[in-house]
C-alpha cells in the first residue's frame, strides 16, 4: 500500500531508523528490505526444522516454525490492508517473530530457560532480537541484520522489566507501560490467530484429538456444524480444513470490526497516539471469550496429552544434557563459539543450542552421549 494511503496512525518510512545509517533502499520500502533481509538470513531457513507442537520428524505434514511463520505473515497482511497500516513493517515482524526459538519449541524453552535460571534466564523475544542485532554473519559493515527500530520492535513482543532497562530505546515502552505500534499489536494476534487453528488442524491429523472432543469448544462447534450442514457428504478431512478455515475468518473479521470500533472511538492522528492508549488490536468481548475457551482445550488436551510430554519429556533432556556438557567443557563447542565463549560462555551455549533444528539438536546429542558400536 502506497505510503499516501496509509492511516494517520499507521508507521511511515522507518521514523526511528537503523543502528547504523544506511543510504535508503532503492525501489522499495525500509521495511521491504527488513523483510528480505529477514527472508535470506539463516535463521530463518532453520525455522523449516524448528517444531510447532510436533517433533520435525514425527511427520511431513505438521506445521513447522517456518510455514507458522509464513501463515502469521499472511494473515497479518490481511488484517494491516483492512486497517490500512504498514503492510510491510506487519510483514516484517510476523516473519522475524519466532527466530530466537530454540529446537523443540515450548519444551526446549522451558528446559533451556531453566538451565539459564542463575544467568539471567531466557526468552525467546529476547533472544529472537539478539538474532537480528548481533548472531547473523552477512554484511560486512555490521553484525546481525541492522533492521529498523520499528521491526525491532515489534519483534520484542514481551520482555522483563529487568531485561527491557538493558535494551535502550527498544525497550523503553515496557518501562514506560506504552504500546508498541499498529503494526506489531496486529503482528502479535495474527500469530495468536495462527497457531490456534493450525494446532487444531495438526491435532486432528495427529489423532491427538477428536472432532468429537473438539464439537464441546463453541468456536469450533458453530463452524463444524455449519460445515456439516451445507456438505453433509463431506470427508472428515476436507470437512476440519473448511471449519478452521472458517473459524480463521471469523477471527480476522471480528478482529477487524472490533479494531475499527476502538480506533474510532480513540481517534489516534499519530503513531505517539496509539503508544499511549489501552490495546487497539483486539477481539470483540464475545470472541476473545470464545478464543479462549479453544486455548484452554488445546493446553489441556493436546499440549498436556502423554505423548506430547513424552516428547517434551525427552526434549527436555537432550536440552539440560547438552547445557550441561558445553558448559563443562566448551572446547566441544563448533569453533566460533568456542571464540565467543571466552567472553561469555553461558551466553554462548544458549545462543548455540537455542540456534539448533530439532534433528540438529538430537544428533549432536548422540554424538556427546552414544558411543557407536563398531
Amino acid at each position: 500500500m502506497a505510503e499516501q494511503r496509509l492511516a494517520p496512525y499507521a508507521v511511515t518510512s522507518s521514523l526511528w531508523g537503523r543502528s547504523i545509517h544506511e543510504a535508503a533502499p532503492a525501489g522499495r520500502s525500509e521495511f521491504q528490505r527488513d523483510r528480505d533481509r529477514i527472508i535470506h538470513s539463516a535463521a530463518f531457513r532453520r525455522l523449516e526444522y524448528k517444531t510447532q507442537v510436533f517433533v520435525n520428524h514425527e511427520g511431513d505434514l505438521f506445521r513447522t516454525r517456518l510455514t507458522h511463520s509464513i501463515e502469521v505473515a499472511q494473515i497479518g497482511r490481511s488484517i494491516a490492508r483492512r486497517l490500512r497500516v504498514n503492510e510491510d513493517l506487519v510483514e516484517a515482524i510476523c516473519l522475524a517473530h519466532d527466530l530466537g526459538h530454540t529446537p523443540f519449541g515450548h519444551a526446549g524453552q522451558d528446559a533451556l530457560n531453566a538451565c539459564m535460571k542463575e544467568f539471567g534466564g531466557f526468552e525467546h523475544n529476547l533472544q529472537s532480537l539478539r538474532v537480528v542485532d548481533v548472531l547473523e554473519e552477512r554484511y560486512a559493515a555490521f553484525d546481525g541484520l541492522n533492521l529498523t527500530f520499528e521491526t525491532r520492535e515489534g519483534i520484542l513482543k514481551h520482555c522483563s522489566l529487568e531485561h527491557a532497562a538493558q535494551l535502550g530505546a527498544v525497550g523503553a515502552r515496557f518501562m514506560q507501560n506504552q504500546r508498541p505500534s499498529m503494526e506489531a499489536q496486529i503482528a502479535n494476534l495474527a500469530d495468536e490467530i495462527a497457531y490456534n487453528n493450525h494446532d487444531v488442524d495438526d491435532g486432528l491429523r495427529s489423532g491427538l484429538i477428536t472432532l468429537e472432543q473438539l464439537a464441546s469448544v463453541r468456536l469450533f462447534a458453530m463452524h463444524l456444524d455449519e460445515v456439516r450442514t451445507l456438505y453433509p457428504q463431506l470427508s472428515e478431512r476436507r470437512t476440519v480444513h473448511e471449519t478452521v478455515r472458517r473459524m480463521i475468518n471469523a477471527l480476522v473479521s471480528d478482529l477487524i470490526v472490533q479494531t475499527e470500533s476502538n480506533l474510532h472511538q480513540s481517534q489516534p492522528g499519530s503513531v505517539d497516539d496509539v503508544r499511549t492508549q489501552h490495546p487497539l488490536v483486539a477481539f470483540s468481548s464475545e470472541m476473545h471469550v470464545l478464543n479462549r475457551e479453544l486455548k484452554a482445550f488445546l493446553r489441556t488436551h493436546l499440549y498436556r496429552h502423554y505423548l506430547v510430554l513424552r516428547m517434551s519429556a525427552k526434549a527436555q533432556r537432550i536440552i539440560s544434557d547438552l547445557f550441561k556438557a558445553f558448559i563443562a567443557d566448551p572446547r566441544l563447542l563448533p569453533p566460533q563459539f568456542n571464540a565467543l565463549a571466552e567472553a561469555d560462555r553461558v551466553r554462548s551455549v544458549a545462543d548455540y543450542i537455542a540456534g539448533m533444528t530439532d534433528r540438529y539438536a538430537i544428533r549432536e546429542h548422540r554424538r556427546l552421549f552414544f558411543v557407536e558400536e563398531a
